[in-house]
């Protein structure tokens, strides 16, 4: 290791929900800053991709109000503060992320892109290494938490390279206002692509595709039977090592308030998706050419895990084996705010699940001085 290395017990990557509820329950363990206090016995530090505090709330595009969220759960010791229904949740989500960090003292470092996580050597129970855009930590053990925003998933169609029109994600996605006029094709059968589609069909002439007829389940979202059987369904997966899928994939597509006035208006009208790109517009499976000047791909994310490739978690089915937190057979990984856990009080719950993990692993490899034994 390089002697410009920094050393930390546990290093969390990642400052979203997921990360700071790992953050505030590694402090409640009695871990130390490594920042603050490098020499402690037990020291964490955050490592933060963002700019600003938030996670991926920041990047939410400017139409989200706080109204049109699913429930944000509080994080822990802290209740949210009352915000306003009409209030881009891009501004008053990390609002309310900042105060946690600040009435905390949360170690965070940002922003810093971690590129790998590596063993430090052939020691089954050694250190990992994990090395960032601002320098590289030797740590015992990782809490992942980096979602999914910076992994898009960006379907590959034939003829794509030649449309000269607009491709975009649900990422890229500023405000309606940019396609005024225009005839927009939107791609996906997940909540976010019916949520757009209502918004932008007000000024825009739009057509929905999705690769399979969307399932609309009648009644309210019920966290206590719905979403515990989403969870037991999502932990079966992960536990046996199979690729989760999407929210809705679980869970089928509630009837929102903007599901409802899309097909008031007459726009929730589902397409079989197209069977090629053309350099004016979409090919349907009836070989018809219908005209669009941008497609939004609202095809979801993936977890993004790419900078944990070096330690070869995934198995031959290209999933992660978990039990809990913890990747099946490395107890110095923990994943959290993925796959049952990728909901807001999930992500809360997987913090504390990783921390109370950690320390016990870590309290049975360790000496009274905090030494690797």
């Amino acid at each position: 290791m390089t002697a410009s290395s920094r050393t930390a017990t546990v290093v969390v990557i990642g400052g979203g929900q997921a990360g700071l509820s790992a953050a505030f329950h590694l402090m409640r363990s009695g871990f130390a800053s490594a920042l603050a206090s490098p020499d402690a016995a037990s020291t964490f530090v955050v490592l933060d991709a963002n700019p600003a505090a938030g996670g991926a709330w920041q990047h939410r595009w400017e139409s989200l109000h706080v109204e049109k969220l699913n429930r944000i759960f509080d994080l822990p010791g802290l209740p949210q503060p009352p915000m306003d229904p009409a209030e881009p949740s891009r501004d008053a989500v990390p609002r309310y992320f900042r105060e946690f960090e600040d009435r905390y003292g949360l170690p965070i470092l940002r922003p810093v892109r971690v590129e790998s996580v590596d063993y430090a050597d052939e020691d089954e129970d050694g250190d990992l290494v994990v090395r960032t855009d601002g320098g590289v930590w030797l740590t015992r053990a990782i809490i992942n938490a980096t979602g999914t925003w910076n992994n898009p998933v960006l379907p590959e169609y034939p003829g794509q390279e030649t449309f000269r029109g607009r491709h975009l994600h649900t990422r890229d996605y500023g405000r309606l206002e940019d396609f005024a006029g225009q005839r927009v094709a939107i791609v996906g059968g997940g909540i976010s692509a019916v949520q757009l589609l209502e918004e932008i069909s007000r000024v825009a002439e739009t057509r929905w595709y999705t690769r399979r007829e969307p399932v609309f389940i009648e009644g309210e979202f019920d966290p206590e039977t719905t979403g515990r059987a989403t969870i037991d369904k999502v932990t079966a997966d992960v536990e046996a090592g199979r690729p989760t899928g999407s929210v809705v994939g679980y869970t089928g597509l509630g009837w929102s308030p903007y599901a409802r006035a899309a097909r008031d208006r007459g726009v929730l009208v589902r397409r079989p998706m197209f069977t090629r790109i053309e350099p004016d517009g979409v090919r349907e499976p009836d070989g018809s050419l219908t005209p669009v000047d941008a497609i939004l791909w609202a095809t979801g994310f993936k977890a993004d895990l790419h900078h944990l490739d070096p330690l070869y978690l995934r198995n031959e089915l290209g999933g992660i084996t978990m039990r809990g937190t913890q990747v099946r057979g490395e107890p110095r990984a923990h994943l959290i705010g993925f796959g049952p856990s990728q909901s807001t009080v999930g992500a809360n719950r997987a913090g504390r699940a990783a921390v109370t993990e950690l320390v016990r692993y870590l309290g049975e490899g360790r000496g009274e001085d905090g030494i690797a034994v």
